[in-house]
C-alpha cells in the first residue's frame, strides 16, 4: 500500500540551496556582521573589540563631532528621495501612460531611448555630468547656445537638486517599465465600458486605471525608498568623499563610506561607520515594514471588498 502522506519535496531544497547559500555569505552574513560590529568598539592599540552596547549610535546623535554630520546626511538624504517620489514616480507614470496609448507612433523606440540610461554604469553618468555641468567645459558648451550656466555643483544651495534631477533622468525608465507593464494588463473591457458610460480620457485615468494600478504604485514607492537610501555612487563620483561643497551633498551612503574608511575626523572608525550603516538599515526596515503593515493590507482588504 502507498502511504498517503506525500514525500518531503527534496528537490525544491536541492535547486534553492545554491542561491540561498550565496544570498547568505553575501548578504545576510555580512548585514549581521555589520550589527554586531556597531555593538563594539576598537581600542588604540592591539585594535581588539570591546562591547559597549548601544553607545555608538548614542554618539552618532548626541556628539559634536558626529551630530552635524548624521543630521545633515539624514536630512539631505531625505530631501534626495523628496525629488524622486515628487519628480521622478509621476513623469514616469506619465510617460507609461502615453506609451500605453495605441495613438502613439514609434513606441518601442521611445521606451527604449528613456529605460537606455538605467542600464548605463552609474560612474559613467556621473563623470558626463561633471563634465556637462563643469564651469570650464559646461560653460563652453552651453555658450553655444547662448545660456550662460553657473556653476550648478559648486554652489551649496543648487549642487544637491541638480544631482538629484540627474538620478531621476537616469532612473525614469525602471518605474516607467513598472507603470507600462501594469497598465497594459488592464482588460480593455473595463476601459471601454467607462468611456461607453460616458466617462472622459481623464475620468478613466483617475476612477478606472490608477486604482488598478495601486499596487505597482506601492511597489515603486517601497523600491524608491530603499534605492535612495542606499544612495552612494552619483555622489562619490561627482562630489567626491566629503560631498562637496560644505557637505551640501552628503548622504547617510557617503557618511558611512567617510567614517569606515577615514574620511570623517580623519580616522578609519569601522565601528561608528558600522553604526551608521546600523542607522540606514533601521530606516530602510521601517519604511518597508510600514508598507506591509499599512499600504499593502489596505490594498488586501479593498481587494476583497470589492
Amino acid at each position: 500500500m502507498r502511504s498517503s502522506q506525500k514525500a518531503f519535496p527534496w528537490h525544491i531544497i536541492v535547486f534553492l540551496a545554491p542561491a540561498v547559500i550565496i544570498y547568505t555569505l553575501f548578504m545576510i552574513y555580512p548585514l549581521i556582521d555589520s550589527l554586531r560590529l556597531s555593538l563594539y568598539t576598537m581600542e588604540t592599540q592591539g585594535g581588539a573589540e570591546i562591547f559597549v552596547g548601544l553607545q555608538n549610535y548614542h554618539r552618532l546623535f548626541t556628539d559634536d563631532n558626529w551630530q552635524p554630520r548624521v543630521t545633515g546626511a539624514l536630512i539631505n538624504t531625505f530631501e534626495f528621495f523628496a525629488i524622486h517620489m515628487l519628480v521622478q514616480n509621476p513623469l514616469a507614470l506619465l510617460l507609461a501612460t502615453l506609451l500605453a496609448s495605441r495613438f502613439i507612433a514609434l513606441r518601442s523606440v521611445y521606451r527604449t531611448l528613456i529605460f537606455l540610461p538605467s542600464v548605463l554604469s552609474v560612474v559613467l553618468i556621473g563623470f558626463i555630468w561633471q563634465l556637462i555641468l563643469s564651469p570650464i567645459f559646461g560653460r563652453a558648451l552651453f555658450a553655444v547656445f547662448d545660456i550662460r550656466l553657473p556653476p550648478l555643483l559648486g554652489q551649496p544651495e543648487t549642487a544637491l537638486p541638480v544631482l538629484g534631477l540627474v538620478s531621476v533622468w537616469q532612473w525614469v525608465g525602471v518605474p516607467m517599465m513598472l507603470f507600462l507593464a501594469a497598465l497594459i494588463s488592464i482588460p480593455d473591457e473595463l476601459i471601454e465600458a467607462a468611456r461607453v458610460d460616458g466617462a472622459t480620457a481623464w475620468s478613466v485615468f483617475w476612477r478606472v486605471k490608477l486604482p488598478l494600478i495601486m499596487p505597482t504604485v506601492g511597489i515603486v514607492t517601497v523600491l524608491t525608498f530603499v534605492g535612495n537610501f542606499n544612495a552612494f555612487d552619483l555622489i562619490y563620483t561627482t562630489q567626491g568623499a566629503l560631498a562637496a561643497p560644505d557637505y551640501s551633498t552628503d548622504l547617510l551612503g557617503t557618511l558611512f563610506y567617510r567614517t569606515f574608511f577615514g574620511f570623517q575626523l580623519q580616522l578609519g572608525n569601522p565601528t561608528m561607520g558600522a553604526a551608521v550603516a546600523g542607522v540606514m538599515f533601521m530606516i530602510i526596515l521601517a519604511g518597508v515594514l510600514l508598507y506591509l503593515f499599512t499600504w499593502q493590507r489596505r490594498l488586501l482588504r479593498n481587494t476583497v471588498e470589492m
